[in-house]
């Protein structure tokens, strides 16, 4: 059986920022068990909610030598859904309100995370074959395990896989002042580690893993270029050898219209009729004007650049005047995104929600009530929304770029196929029209519409296909 060991700085259900805490919650349990012992392991950060936090079991503590001193390290472990995690203790790092810029630097705190990792495994009693690190937050792991442990029978043939997830965060800092880091001999802080006359953790795990993988086939060729590369293009056309692409997946126990207790009516493919009734739930309890013939367009999205909302902030006006659709939002970003769309709350108020911040129930109704899903991204390394979209016959609007022009085909009008309807340039007036079509495909061809649900609903998008994939890679490995 081969081990493998999910390192990364969140996972689900513990504590979630992102979709990066979806995949190393989902992941593993999509993975055959009979081939590979996956555990997962984390920060223990003061954050975690009690619940989870009491469940916890300790296992072990000890004194590791690292640059600041000897550092206290805690391990404790617990079991979701068959799945074994492992959590890193010291509450010098890992204290504060949230996971992320809180009262340390992140690229000390997760310089020392990479590190405590390493140095926990024989206290644990588990040497993996694989390491699969996560982003930036646990890209030096790679770098740790060359600088100082490889002359070490234990570690020696431990092989590394770096997933990125989204290669813009790349833990940038100046380079004498992690502490941490102090002890790595010149040559890797001012090589391996240097960029621009900074540190850079993500550049330095994709030089010295193993395997680089970005999160879709089409990202991985993005960040390969100028434009998508966030500066590293140069890094990511030396590794491309090493460099592959595997598109994320999504729980379909969790997202699961046919079960899914936050809905007013449950539905599938064979009853798909039903899902008026949740668009009409939808309406109510966000309070829009009831009406069936207006489009519903929903976004559960952080509101930032990235996510495309200042194109949507071009248009949304002319869209309310000349098209009888409504928009559902809900999300939390820049503070100009969030401003914009509670002004048309208050001028359209049957006509526009926007609810700032999140909620489950209300991603589960906006999902499985609305007619349309809108993501006119700028970049998309994976995306999941599209994918929870399809998973309830709620039609993906979106920009072609990463994980969306892998996932969303359009709809081709002649040969009735596609799942969707996007967009090339990044462009308010193209987003817009694509738009009007999507409406008038809505409107006028409602058969057309009713067959393109269907076709969403019985795609695959579960991680088993993903999981295939990731399974290859490990033996190829090992």
């Amino acid at each position: 059986m081969k081990k493998i060991l999910f390192a990364a700085s969140e996972g689900n259900p513990f504590v979630k920022t992102g979709g990066l805490a979806d995949v190393t919650g989902a992941l593993p349990k999509y993975l055959d068990q009979e081939t590979f012992d996956v555990r997962i392991i984390l920060p223990k950060y003061l954050c975690i909610p009690e619940e989870y936090r009491q469940n916890m079991k300790y296992v072990t503590e000890f004194h590791a030598d690292m640059p600041r001193e000897q550092e206290y390290i805690g391990i404790y472990e617990a079991s979701v859904e068959g799945v074994h995690y492992y959590f890193i203790d010291n509450e010098h790092y890992f204290a504060g309100n949230g996971p992320y810029n809180q009262i340390f630097e992140d690229v000390n705190k997760f310089a020392f995370f990479c590190r405590a990792v390493l140095a926990s495994l024989p206290e644990l009693g588990f040497c993996p074959d694989i390491i699969h690190c996560h982003d930036w937050q646990t890209a030096l792991i790679p770098v740790f395990l060359d600088a100082f442990y490889r002359e070490s029978a234990f570690y020696r043939n431990i092989r590394t896989v770096l997933t990125i997830h989204n290669q813009k965060f790349q833990g940038r800092w100046r380079i004498d002042d992690i502490e941490n880091c102090r002890d790595l001999p010149s040559h890797y802080r001012y090589g391996a580690m240097e960029a621009y006359g900074e540190t850079n953790f993500l550049k330095a795990g994709i030089l010295h893993a193993n395997r680089v993988n970005a999160v879709s086939e089409t990202y991985a060729r993005e960040i390969q270029g100028q434009q998508g590369g966030e500066g590293l293009d140069g890094v990511m056309r030396e590794i491309s050898g090493k460099l592959s692409g595997i598109v994320n997946g999504i729980d379909v126990a969790e997202y699961d219209p046919k079960t899914d207790p936050r809905l007013k009516a449950n539905f599938d493919v064979k009853t798909i009729a039903r899902k008026k009734q949740n668009k009409a739930a939808l309406q109510a309890a966000l309070g829009l004007r009831k009406d069936s013939s207006a489009m519903v367009i929903g976004i559960v999205s952080r509101l930032t650049r990235q996510k495309g909302f200042e194109l949507v902030r071009e248009v949304l006006e002319e869209m309310m005047n000349t098209l009888n659709v409504q928009v559902a939002v809900l999300g939390t970003g820049e503070e100009q995104f969030q401003d914009f769309f509670r002004h048309f709350d208050w001028k359209y108020p049957d006509r526009v929600s926007a609810t700032i911040g999140y909620s489950e129930e209300k991603a589960h109704l906006i999902y499985g009530g609305a007619d349309a899903f809108l993501m006119p991204s700028q970049f998309e390394p994976c995306g999941l929304s599209q994918l929870i979209s399809m998973r309830y016959g709620t039609i993906p609007i979106v920009r072609e770029t990463g994980g969306l022009k892998d996932t969303v085909e359009p709809y081709n009008e002649i040969w009735h196929t596609g799942n969707g309807f996007s967009f090339a340039n990044y462009n308010a007036t193209e987003m817009l029209a694509i738009v009007r079509y999507a409406y008038d495909v809505f409107c006028n061809h409602p058969k057309d519409w009713k067959a393109m649900m269907k076709r969403c609903m019985s795609e695959d998008h579960s991680w088993k296909k993903s999981a295939g994939k990731y399974e290859k890679l490990y033996l190829e490995l090992v």
